[in-house]
């Protein structure tokens, strides 16, 4: 498989950031667009536990397959230290009693493989 960089060319000039959003989400959906263009486009920051105010970065509701980019793990952000740490986990873990597939990335794998965690999410998506 052809590795292309979250940083390469074509996927800079497709990423159109939102100040919402993170480079890696902004990464993410370039790629997807760009490497996935017959595939069912994702919901954006989707709400899937009310009253909670937990949201996705990415989610195919009528397939309950959702995508989470992971950032600032080298540099002690928010999902590396305990409270977020385990914040991540209760909301992982009602996802999944609630029937969610959840698919985790970090910036080290948008940008050391990014095609396969493209494949592996229109997999989910298959399945």
């Amino acid at each position: 498989m052809t590795r292309i960089s979250a940083s390469h060319p074509s996927v800079r000039a497709a990423t159109k950031r939102t100040s919402a959003e993170s480079d890696l989400e902004a990464a993410f959906a370039a790629l997807w667009r760009l490497h996935a263009p017959t595939a069912p486009a994702p919901v954006r920051e989707l709400r899937f536990a009310p009253p909670r105010k937990w949201r996705f970065d990415f989610a195919w509701p009528a397939r309950r397959v959702a995508v989470e980019i992971e950032g600032g793990i080298w540099s002690g952000g928010r999902h590396t230290r305990p409270q977020g740490y385990e914040g991540d986990l209760e909301k992982y873990n009602c996802a999944t009693v609630e029937g969610w597939r959840v698919l985790r990335a970090t910036g080290g794998m948008l940008e050391r493989d990014p095609l396969a965690f493209i494949a592996l999410v229109v997999e989910a998506l298959e399945a």
